[in-house]
């Protein structure tokens, strides 16, 4: 069973950084296409990152130039690195797992069929 856990969250001010990881144990594999999302209270589920199995990356338009996101395959961990962050970053964060989906259904949330239990990262001003 394959299983994904997040750590690095916490409490920064505004401007800060703060990188979040996201560890694979269980069966893995470098073909795994993984996407950042997070969820702020009561808004919808937002799409953040993603970084295909080619290394290929895409950035939501609110986070581009701030965050980046990279991938160690021998450890089997996604990293998200965010800096300046802001209070409408304020979420909990999720990575998850794709495999085998197209470009362009890697941008729908249906198409990651693995979750973490999310990480709290909380931007006070």
């Amino acid at each position: 069973q394959v299983q994904y856990v997040e750590s690095g969250g916490g409490s920064v001010q505004a401007g800060g950084s703060l990188r979040l990881s996201c560890t694979a144990s269980g069966f893995t594999s470098d073909d795994s296409d993984m996407g950042w999302y997070r969820q702020a209270p009561g808004s919808e589920c937002e799409l953040v990152s993603i970084i295909s199995s080619d290394g290929s990356t895409y950035y939501a338009e609110s986070v581009k130039g701030r965050f980046t996101i990279s991938r160690d395959n021998a450890k089997n961990t996604v990293h998200l690195q965010m800096n300046s962050l802001k209070p409408e970053d304020t979420a909990v964060y999720y990575c998850a797992a794709s495999y085998g989906c197209s470009t362009s259904d890697l941008l729908r949330r249906d198409a990651y069929p693995y979750w973490g239990q999310g990480i709290q990262v909380t931007v006070s001003s």
